[in-house]
């Protein structure tokens, strides 16, 4: 059975990673331990992912002429990343800071994402032909929100599968959320997202089913170290973490995990199966440093799941 392509659309940054202790306080500089450079946004992150994993990806977006910009095209060319992508020489290509914690390899990120952040719904109509004809269709929320409306609607409308990952988290409407197969929030998100403080499975449950009730099919829930929830109207299933080796940095974790899971989708793969394959990619992924850097080939997947 042929492949349909899977298709992206969101931000590329290029990360600026500090490791240190702490974060220092508003006027205060503090030494760290460690500086890197590297390619990051959760769409690009969750190209490079389905790329490595053997997906047919596109990935739609808007870089600066700049130096940022090329290192993006090497890093999906590497990956086997087809790129729909405009290059504005008015704006620059984004670039995030991230903090990481060293003792425990948590994050945090301010993102500032540049050309991309000028994608509006009149991009997407040009890149609608390459929208329809997708197995599977994927964007979070770094980019104008207008933009990925407008996408999930066009795909919504051909039939094709639809995941938003809604990170950052923001307020959606329902009329949004009707267009969603899947959506894949973290706690986090789910909870800003609901209002449901999720602090267990049953309090996970709550959440996705008040997602349910404003017109998503399936919610994938991602619990870090717990795995993930399935959750539709007939099926709830935690499905568990898969461990690779002792955790380095969490940074790519959730975009290997969608990545992995709009990989699977698209060759056909049961639903659940498809999220215990995302939950082995992020399980690798965590082993690692970086974001783009970090996300598995498909081969190495494969091994994880046959252990």
């Amino acid at each position: 059975m042929e492949q349909k392509p899977v298709v992206i659309l969101g931000v590329f940054v290029a990360d600026t990673a500090y490791r240190a202790e702490r974060m220092p306080r508003i006027g205060e500089t503090i030494l760290g331990q460690s500086f890197a450079l590297g390619p990051g946004g959760k769409g690009s992150n969750q190209a490079v992912a389905a790329g490595r994993l053997g997906a047919d990806v596109h990935f739609i977006s808007r870089l600066g002429a700049d130096a940022f910009g090329d290192m993006a095209l090497a890093v999906w060319a590497e990956a086997g990343v087809k790129p729909a992508v405009t290059r504005d020489p008015a704006s620059y290509t984004g670039a995030a800071f991230i903090f990481l914690e060293a003792a425990t390899g948590d994050n945090a990120i301010i993102i500032a994402p540049g050309a991309a952040a000028t994608l509006s719904p009149a991009d997407i109509d040009g890149q609608a032909g390459l929208i329809r004809r997708a197995g599977v269709f994927v964007t979070q929320l770094e980019q104008p929100l207008a933009a990925a409306a407008r996408a999930l609607l066009i795909a919504h409308k051909a039939g094709v599968t639809t995941i938003l990952n809604p990170a950052p988290a923001q307020a959606l409407g329902d009329d949004l959320l009707r267009l969603c197969d899947y959506v894949t929030p973290n706690e986090t998100e789910a909870e800003e997202l609901t209002g449901v403080r999720v602090d267990g499975i049953e309090a996970a449950r709550a959440a996705a089913d008040a997602l349910l009730a404003r017109g998503v099919k399936a919610v994938v829930m991602t619990l870090g170290a717990k795995g993930a929830l399935y959750h539709t109207v007939g099926r709830s299933e935690v499905v568990l973490a898969v461990r690779a080796g002792p955790v380095v940095e969490t940074t790519g974790a959730g975009d290997a995990f969608n990545g992995g899971l709009a990989t699977a989708l698209a060759r056909g793969v049961e639903p659940v199966e498809a999220v215990r394959f995302g939950c082995a990619a992020a399980g690798i992924s965590v082993t690692r440093s970086g974001s783009a850097a970090s996300m598995p080939r498909l081969a190495e997947v494969e091994a994880l799941l046959a252990r």
